[in-house]
């Protein structure tokens, strides 16, 4: 099943979440070792470049994420008992950690290319810097982009923690959905039943 239904999600969506996440957590990861090194450092260049190309990669799939959303149904709330606040608060969480995703990803692409010069991604295409800059541009954008990322690694783990919420306390399948491909017929799913 590779598209979402009103009760489930599908694969692609499934992988685009996930690999998303994998890559975000990483590249925070990536990025707070980078911050330690030195221009000396024997990785210094490598995590960078590594940190440009991932990120820019991360930014095209985001696009074809939302995109992906757009032309897809999504599927209702699992939780039945959930307030019409709740289900608001909800869509609008994972409205904020798009538009989080897009800004971040946006900023690093403004530090990469303060100087001017393009980002090489993975020697398979050159983006090109925008053709103005402003002055100090690399240091300012760069606290901007720390702490968006921070912000986003929180707001990340609260969207993290209410689905474990959902899972464990409210005990209907908000997470296992997100985990399990085949549709599920009940909302009473126990962990076993993910393996």
């Amino acid at each position: 099943m590779l598209k979402n239904t009103e009760n489930v999600y599908g694969l692609i969506t499934i992988i685009f979440h996930w690999l998303m996440a994998i890559s975000i957590f990483s590249l925070f990861g990536l990025g707070l070792y980078m911050v330690e090194l030195t221009y000396y450092d024997a990785w210094y260049k490598g995590s960078l470049d590594l940190h440009k190309n991932i990120g820019m990669t991360l930014f095209v799939a985001l696009m074809l994420r939302i995109v992906w959303r757009a032309v897809n149904i999504t599927p209702k709330s699992a939780d039945e008992s959930a307030s019409t606040i709740e289900v608001k608060a909800a869509h609008y969480a994972h409205l904020a950690l798009y538009g989080l995703m897009a800004i971040l990803m946006f900023s690093g692409y403004l530090i990469s290319t303060a100087d001017g010069r393009a980002i090489d991604v993975f020697g398979l295409i050159s983006i090109p810097a925008l053709p103005i800059s402003f002055a100090n541009q690399e240091d300012i954008v760069g606290n901007i982009h720390e702490i968006l990322a921070w912000t986003l690694i929180l707001l990340s783990a609260g969207h993290a923690l209410a689905a474990l919420k959902h899972h464990f306390i409210n005990k209907n399948n908000t997470l296992v959905r997100m985990l399990k491909v085949l549709p599920i017929k009940s909302l009473n799913i126990t962990t076993k039943e993910l393996i």
